[in-house]
C-alpha cells in the first residue's frame, strides 16, 4: 500500500479505508450543524456548462467513445460490475491483503518507457474491480488481464492465491516516474477505490486525497460514493505527460474522465469531466478533497502526545471572483460541522498543509511537515455555487474527517449533463506568491483577565491571529484598522501590534460566546477601505 505511516498497530490504512470507518463510526450519532460563511463577491459567473459539441473532444476516438459509454449507461439502471470476484477475496482482512504485493518487474512498460505502471490486487474493501486499458500511440486497444503471476502472496495471503482468472480486473494502479535523478522511477500518482486519486511532487509524500465526484456527503440520508470502474491508459511519449481516461458509475451519475498529469516538483493534472444524471442530484461536489485534522495549533485541548500537531491539511483557502483571498483553518469539532464560502465565479481554491516546519510535528514517520496541498483553477463549468467544507468529529489520526468540494448553485437532474474542467496541482505550503498579509498561525486559550474570566456561566476565549507581512509592506499600526464580524458572540479587547521583529502583525481579541451555538468569525487588516490581508475565516464551537 501506498501510505506507511498511518497505521493500525504496525499496518498502514488506504484512504477510502479511513473515511469509510470513520463513517461508520459516526453514523447516527453526530447532529449536522450548517453554517454558511457567505460572500458575495461580483454579479455574474460561468454559467452552468452542458455536454455539448463545444466541449466534445474533437480527433480523439477513444475518449468520443469513452463519453459516449456513459452517455449511454445513463439511460439505463445503475448496475455494480464485481468481475465475479470470489467471496473469500470480499470479505479478506487488511493484514492478508496487505501481504500480496505487486512485482516490479511487472509492471506496464518496464524498462520501455520513461513511466512505468504497477497495479493492485482485488478483495478487502476494493470489492469492485476495475478494468484496466492499454492504448498504444496508434489508437489501437487491448485490455489488459489479471494475471495472479504479477502479485507474491506472502505468509498470510498464500491461502488466497488462485482465487482469480484473467477477468478479475485490478484494485487500481499507481504511476511511476523518474522525478528525483535518472536512477529511479517514484511513484507519484494512485488511483484506487472508489473515485478516489492522490498525488505528489518531488519533495511531497502522501498526504491528502482527490476524488473524481463527491455526492451528497454530510446529508443525514447518508453519501453516495461514485466509482471509476474502467481506465484506459495511453502510452506516453518521451519527456511528455501522461493520459488517463476513466470511466465513473454511481447510482446517480455516469462520467467520463480525461487526466492529463505532469510529474515534477509540483504534480499538476488537468481533469475534464462529462457527467450525465441518471437520477436527481441532491448535492454535486466538483473536485473534491479529502483529508485528516487530529488536533493543531489552534485545538482547544491539549492531547497527550509528543507531537505538537497532527494533520495532513491545516487550512482551506479560495480566491474569490474579486480577488479576495479568504483562508479557513481546519478544526477537529465536537459535532459534524458544514461550512461554506459562496461565490460567483472562484479564481481558485484548495486545500494546504500551510505549516511546514519539521518542528512543529516532531514526527520522523509521518513526515507531517511534508504533505501537500492540493490547489485548484476553475476552467469550465464553475458557475456560481459555493465551497462547502466538511469537518466530522475524530479521536485518531487513521480517519480521514475533512472534505471540501465546489457545489454549484445550479442542480443536476435527472436527464441533464454537465462539463466541468479544472486545473489542479500539488503545492508545498503555498499555491503562489502573495502580495498581502497572509495568515501564519492561529491560537487561542482561555482568559485570565480581571472581568473577562471564563465561569460557569460565561466562557470567554482569547484568539490570536498572526499575519506574516509582505516584503515592502511598510504600514505602522496606527495607519491599519483591524476588522472584525462575530456571529452569535461578543468581542471585547480587540487590538494589532507589530511582533517578531516587525515581520509579523498580531491581531487578538476576546470572544464571549452567546451559549453553546458554533460563533462564526471573519476578521481582516484594512488600509484607506482596502484590505492589505487576506481575510481569515474561523468557526468556534463551545465546548459542551
Amino acid at each position: 500500500m501506498q501510505r506507511s505511516t498511518k497505521c493500525i498497530g504496525t499496518l498502514p490504512l488506504p484512504p477510502l479505508a479511513r473515511f469509510f470507518l470513520l463513517l461508520k463510526k459516526q453514523r447516527g450519532v453526530l447532529s449536522l450543524v450548517a453554517l454558511g460563511a457567505m460572500f458575495a463577491a461580483g454579479s455574474t459567473g460561468v454559467h452552468a456548462e452542458s455536454v455539448n459539441d463545444a466541449n466534445f473532444p474533437s480527433a480523439k476516438p477513444i475518449l468520443q467513445s469513452v463519453i459516449e459509454e456513459a452517455r449511454a449507461s445513463a439511460e439505463g439502471e445503475y448496475t455494480v460490475d464485481d468481475h465475479g470476484l470470489d467471496e473469500k477475496l470480499k470479505n479478506m482482512d487488511y493484514q492478508p491483503y496487505r501481504s500480496i504485493r505487486f512485482k516490479p518487474e511487472q509492471a506496464l512498460w518496464h524498462g520501455k518507457n520513461d513511466y512505468e505502471v504497477q497495479f493492485f490486487h482485488p478483495g478487502f474493501l476494493y470489492d469492485e474491480p476495475v478494468t484496466v486499458t492499454v492504448v498504444e500511440r496508434d489508437n489501437s486497444q487491448q485490455k489488459l488481464a489479471f494475471d495472479p503471476a504479477m502479485f507474491s502472496y506472502d505468509q498470510q495471503a498464500e491461502k488466497f492465491a488462485g482465487l482469480t482468472d484473467e477477468n478479475s480486473g485490478f484494485a487500481g494502479f499507481r504511476i511511476h516516474y523518474p522525478i528525483k535523478n535518472d536512477q529511479y522511477k517514484d511513484e507519484f500518482a494512485v488511483f484506487q477505490g472508489a473515485s478516489y486519486f492522490r498525488l505528489v511532487g518531488k519533495n511531497q509524500v502522501y498526504g491528502i486525497s482527490a476524488r473524481g465526484l463527491a455526492i451528497d456527503t454530510g446529508l443525514p440520508k447518508g453519501e453516495e460514493f461514485p466509482s471509476f470502474t474502467k481506465f484506459w491508459l495511453i502510452k506516453p511519449q518521451p519527456g511528455k505527460p501522461i493520459t488517463v481516461y476513466a470511466r465513473l458509475e454511481s447510482p446517480s451519475v455516469a462520467g467520463a474522465y480525461a487526466f492529463t498529469i505532469r510529474p515534477g516538483k509540483d504534480t499538476k493534472v488537468d481533469v475534464k469531466a462529462w457527467l450525465f444524471a441518471r437520477t436527481d442530484v441532491t448535492k454535486l461536489g466538483i473536485a473534491p478533497f479529502t483529508s485528516m485534522f487530529l488536533y493543531g495549533e489552534n485545538t482547544e485541548q491539549r492531547h497527550d502526545d509528543y507531537r505538537p500537531e497532527v494533520h495532513d491539511s491545516d487550512g482551506v483557502l479560495m480566491i474569490n471572483q474579486n480577488g479576495e483571498q479568504i483562508w479557513r483553518p481546519l478544526t477537529n469539532p465536537t459535532r459534524l460541522q458544514i461550512t461554506s464560502l459562496s461565490d460567483p465565479a472562484p479564481q481558485g481554491f484548495g486545500m494546504l498543509q500551510r505549516d511546514g516546519n519539521f518542528e512543529n510535528y516532531l514526527d520522523a514517520e509521518a513526515n507531517y511537515h511534508q504533505r501537500p496541498g492540493l490547489w485548484v483553477t476553475p476552467k469550465a463549468g464553475f458557475e456560481k455555487g459555493r465551497l462547502e467544507v466538511v469537518e466530522i468529529p475524530t479521536d485518531a489520526e487513521i480517519h480521514d474527517n475533512i472534505v471540501a468540494y465546489w457545489v454549484p448553485e445550479a442542480p443536476l437532474k435527472e436527464g441533464q449533463s454537465r462539463y466541468f474542467a479544472y486545473h489542479m496541482r500539488t503545492v508545498e505550503q503555498e499555491p503562489m506568491h502573495y502580495d498581502t498579509a497572509v495568515v501564519k498561525r492561529t491560537r487561542q486559550g482561555v482568559s485570565h483577565l480581571p472581568g473577562f474570566e471564563s465561569s460557569e456561566e460565561q466562557m470567554v476565549r482569547r484568539f490570536v491571529v498572526d499575519f506574516t507581512l509582505p516584503r515592502g509592506f511598510n504600514l505602522e499600526v496606527e495607519d491599519i484598522n483591524l476588522i472584525l464580524d462575530v456571529n452569535r458572540g461578543a468581542v471585547k479587547q480587540a487590538r494589532i501590534f507589530k511582533v517578531n521583529g516587525g515581520r509579523e502583525m498580531r491581531a487578538t481579541f476576546l470572544l464571549l460566546p452567546e451559549g453553546q451555538k458554533p460563533v462564526d468569525m471573519r476578521l481582516f487588516l484594512n488600509h484607506n477601505k482596502e484590505k492589505v490581508s487576506e481575510v481569515w475565516n474561523y468557526v468556534y464551537q463551545p465546548q459542551t
